[in-house]
């Protein structure tokens, strides 16, 4: 690399760096904590992935969302999952056009999935059909009806919500369904002080007031900065054997893992890892992806595709313990 392409290089990473901090910034004007949560999500909208959000009514998760788009200049679009809600309702349908002087002709009516970040509130509230729906737009970002195929924005995001505590009227999403989000993430009831803060305001919090920091070519940019991080063998080795160790009677499987885990995490999940600890680097202004960047993302990106056994069920086991428990057992190799 000339000197030419390393200072290139370098302004590239202080600009992406800088980018990420004011987005966050922005961000905390409207939301009152969960700083984990916002600097997550930025980081899977940078890395092109989707966030699989659970949390109780009431906390921000629309508002979240909407301060995003606004901040990238993004269009944005909410759907409410309800069971009666229909596949055509997500992605559009064919209509039948009459125009003066020509023939009756099919038109294809988009769906509010045609735009660049997508709120899909309490997903789990839908028939798996329509789930489907929206997960396979989300892996494929194109739309197929009537024959043709309909391209999504290349910005297309995903926020999907569900709450962790109702049961009835609601139909979980199925495993192969989970491994579509980059990241799972939790919004956790807000602390004394965060309560406070947010009552002593004189009305909800306004999205319109954020500020535009970045824009669609910026986000590009980031995106395709975070594709030139490089990641030494011995990480990627690293990341495999946490993956690998997630799935029982495998080599580096813990003995909970064994007697509690009916199925751990896949390839995608392994890709998940890399991708965001290479934009856990860039965002600390670091080319190389390090140690400390894999275990950074490493409960957001494999915690949703681990699912337990009837054992580890009775057994009231939690992903994260189990991540964590992985950490004491997996080593990373020396460089």
């Amino acid at each position: 690399m000339t000197n030419y392409e390393f200072t290139g290089l370098e302004k590239d990473i202080k600009e992406f760096r800088d980018t990420f901090q004011k987005v966050q910034n922005e961000i905390r004007k409207v939301i009152i904590g969960h700083h984990d949560v916002v600097r997550y999500t930025l980081m899977a909208i940078i890395a092109g992935g989707h966030v699989l959000l659970e949390g109780v009514p009431g906390i921000g998760k629309t508002l979240l969302v909407k301060s995003f788009a606004n901040c990238f200049d993004l269009d944005f679009s909410r759907i409410q999952f309800t069971p009666d809600l229909m596949p055509a309702d997500v992605v559009g349908t064919n209509i039948i056009v009459e125009e003066p002087g020509k023939k009756l002709h099919f038109e294809f009516q988009r769906g509010p999935v045609f735009s660049d970040v997508l709120l899909a509130d309490e997903i789990n509230r839908a028939t798996p059909k329509t789930q489907s729906a929206l997960l396979e737009a989300m892996q494929e970002r194109t739309v197929t009806s009537g024959g043709a195929t309909h391209a999504l924005s290349e910005h297309f995001f995903v926020l999907a919500t569900q709450n962790p505590i109702e049961m009835e009227g609601t139909f979980p999403l199925p495993e192969a369904q989970l491994d579509r989000f980059f990241f799972k993430l939790s919004m956790s009831p807000a602390s004394e002080e965060e309560l406070c803060e947010l009552l002593s305001e004189p009305g909800p919090k306004d999205p319109s007031a954020i500020s535009k920091v970045a824009d669609r070519d910026m986000l590009s940019r980031m995106r395709a900065l975070v594709h030139r991080v490089p990641v030494a063998s011995h990480l990627i080795s690293f990341a495999a054997r946490l993956v690998q160790a997630t799935n029982p009677g495998t080599k580096f499987a813990s003995e909970r893992v064994n007697s509690w885990v009916l199925l751990g995490a896949s390839p995608r999940g392994g890709q998940a890892l890399i991708t965001a600890a290479k934009v856990s680097a860039l965002a600390r202004g670091e080319l190389c992806v390090s140690e400390k960047d894999i275990i950074d993302v490493l409960l957001p990106s494999l915690r949703h595709r681990i699912i337990f056994a009837f054992e580890g069920e009775a057994q009231g086991a939690k992903a994260d313990d189990v991540l964590l428990e992985l950490l004491q057992v997996v080593k990373a190799p020396s460089a």
